[in-house]
């Protein structure tokens, strides 16, 4: 089990040593560097994982002990990790993943000027989701919340020379913030209620069934941490800043905006379980933020050109998917899916990305076309993470979807019937992109193209595979893509992980659902057309490449969702806000401290004046201060 502590220090000893020493290793052996932390962390977690697989399920939570970090009063919280099924679960996909992009950046970003910098900021932030997900309390599962923020700004402004790039990361960490204010509300009411950030102290009783909550408590704590999971998990109405964030580099995206970052939001509502419980008002706010913000974002992604942003607005609509199932009260559901989307997706953003590589750094996917001849390993790994994502058996997409639609509807048939077209635009969404970047005729010139990038690209002439350090990883995760779905299969035994996790959602948490076999063969074959439907409609429609018809201006735009936002914050609430600054801050508080400032200089300037520097005046002082004294004192002896 001390195989913990390795985990959690490889990621950061690998980003010491790269931010005092990266400029001497240099491209590439810093980025052998970081690779090799990673790895070697991931080995850590499957070492664990082993341990902890040799024990009963009762046993299967082991607390490590680090140091004492807030010893005050009543409050005591420990920097220590907690190691049981959910946490194993997250830091095995987290690391495993997390490694294959680092694996695959030491390619793509070849010759990039700020090289270690990048595996300085990767490794920084595989360091704090790894505590994000470890830490044995909320306070310190917090400071890992914090840090994947802070390198989620630091890699989507990468290139920060790029104003755009600027901007995105601005806007990611300013929206994370509000959810930030959600989450530690939260921490400030549990305080108060539970005297512990502890998820021993606060979620073992109510798990075990030893104590309860009272509604109006859980609902409150509830939708503050639900708050917070909706700024890092990009839900509705904090979702914009994730489409924007495709500004960074490409292993970017695949590493915090697909497998790892953008998952910390269903991570804390599925470890938040015991508490959501016992208000059946947050789960359905859950489930219908969830199936809203899939259906809204795959509507979007029906019209966008940029390669990457299609990915983004996808990973928006899977993981309101996570948060329907979630909200449903499946909880296992909501995570499995998690696992197959950081396989196929992050298989999907990489394949983007050795397109792009290609192609000079070419995004828009008007014009490529015909890569298929070009490409002849990304193009069938790309194929398996979008039949993946697509739904259509028998790979992971198909599956993991499935579960949290039967959940879906058992909470409500309405819930389901969103997810189920949701379903079948991800399958069309998809099939155009396939379509217009794999197949017909190339739309690209055979010098190349000029783009904005800032790692290289191929330098000119047609386009070719990418080095074996970015074709490994695809091959890798297109077999997970392909077989991922037999860590949960539905028969035959094979439910690994819902026996992994039963310890963490027993039966009076995460009840079984009651969806008759029957009912289930009907809704997964009615689903599974509607995205053969979405497929056959996308592949045929986007034979040609203008269809305007197809991509309406609102849908191109968002539903103007952004635009909007955009608008009110820059006008009527930054008038606002300079009214404000005007009224309370001119006026009051530095009318408050200057006009204390005034009264002190004055009353100085005054008091000034008895410092004459005569003796005469100061005796005369003191004769008058003596006769003051003498007078007091005859008068208190009189009474």
């Amino acid at each position: 089990m001390n195989a913990a502590y390795l985990i959690v220090a490889l990621p950061i000893t690998g980003a010491l040593i790269l931010l005092f020493g990266g400029r001497r290793i240099g491209d590439p052996l810093s980025g052998w560097l970081a690779t090799i932390a990673a790895g070697g962390s991931f080995v850590g977690s499957v070492i664990v994982w082993a341990s902890l697989l040799g024990r009963s399920g009762a046993d299967r939570t082991v607390d490590k002990q680090i140091f004492t970090w807030i010893p005050v009063g009543s409050l005591h919280v420990d920097f220590a990790l907690q190691l049981d099924p959910l946490s194993i679960a997250m830091v095995l996909f987290v690391t495993g993943v997390g490694s294959l992009i680092h694996l695959y950046s030491i390619g793509y970003m070849k010759g990039d000027r700020s090289y270690p910098r990048f595996f300085f900021l990767l490794n920084l932030f595989l360091f704090s989701m790894i505590v994000l997900v470890l830490a044995d309390s909320y306070l310190f599962s917090f400071v890992g919340w914090e840090g994947v923020g802070f390198c989620s700004y630091g890699l989507v402004g990468f290139w920060f020379d790029r104003e755009t790039a600027a901007v995105a990361a601005k806007k990611a960490f300013v929206t994370n913030r509000v959810g930030d204010f959600g989450f530690m509300v939260a921490l400030f009411l549990m305080f108060g209620h539970f005297g512990s950030f502890s998820y021993s102290a606060v979620l073992g009783p109510l798990a075990s069934g030893h104590s309860t909550l009272a509604g109006a408590t859980a609902t409150g704590i509830g939708l503050m941490l639900f708050l917070g999971a909706v700024g890092k998990s990009a839900q509705i109405p904090l979702y914009m800043w994730l489409p924007d964030a495709m500004e960074g580099p490409t292993p970017v995206s695949a590493l915090i905006h697909a497998a790892t970052m953008v998952t910390a939001g269903v991570y804390l509502v599925a470890r938040s379980a015991p508490i959501l419980h016992y208000s059946h008002a947050v789960l359905w706010v859950i489930a219908i933020v969830g199936a809203t913000t899939a259906l809204l974002a795959a509507t979007i992604a029906c019209a966008q050109n940029d390669i990457k942003r299609v990915l983004a607005y996808s990973t928006i609509s899977q993981l309101g998917y996570m948060f329907l199932g979630e909200g449903s009260g499946d909880y296992t559901a909501g995570l499995f899916h998690m696992i197959t989307h950081a396989f196929f997706k992050a298989l999907l953003f990489l394949a983007a990305g050795s397109v792009i590589h290609a192609l000079n750094d070419e995004q828009d996917m008007k014009k490529m076309g015909g890569l298929r001849k070009y490409l002849p390993i990304t193009f069938p790994t790309f194929i398996i993470g979008y039949l993946a994502l697509s739904g259509i058996p028998p790979f992971d997409g198909f599956w993991s979807k499935d579960a949290i639609l039967d959940s879906a509807w058992h909470m409500s048939p309405a819930l389901w019937a969103v997810g189920a077209v949701t379903a079948g635009l991800t399958a069309y969404y998809m099939s155009r992109q396939v379509a217009l970047v794999w197949l017909g005729q190339a739309r690209w010139t055979s010098d190349g193209h000029e783009g904005g990038g800032g790692h290289g690209g191929h330098g000119g002439g047609e386009p070719h595979e990418s080095p074996w350090v970015m074709t490994a990883p695809l091959v890798i995760l297109a077999f997970c893509a392909t077989f991922g779905w037999l860590l949960n299969a539905p028969f035959g035994g094979l439910d690994f992980v819902n026996k992994w996790l039963a310890p963490v959602f027993p039966s009076t948490i995460d009840p079984a659902v009651h969806v008759g076999t029957g009912t289930k063969w009907v809704l997964g074959i009615a689903v599974t057309a509607i995205c053969f439907l979405g497929l056959g409609l996308g592949l045929t429609a986007w034979r040609k490449v203008d269809r305007p018809a197809l991509e309406p201006a609102v849908l191109v735009h968002g539903w103007y969702i952004d635009e909007a936002v955009s608008a009110a914050v820059s006008g009527p609430l930054t008038r606002m806000a300079s009214a404000f600054s005007f009224m309370i801050d001119a006026r009051v508080v530095d009318g408050a401290v200057n006009g204390l400032a005034r009264f002190t200089s004055g009353t100085g300037r005054q008091l000034r004046r008895m410092q004459t520097g005569y003796v005469r005046n100061y005796a005369l002082g003191i004769g008058i201060g003596t006769a003051v004294i003498l007078a007091f004192v005859a008068t208190r002896v009189g009474s």
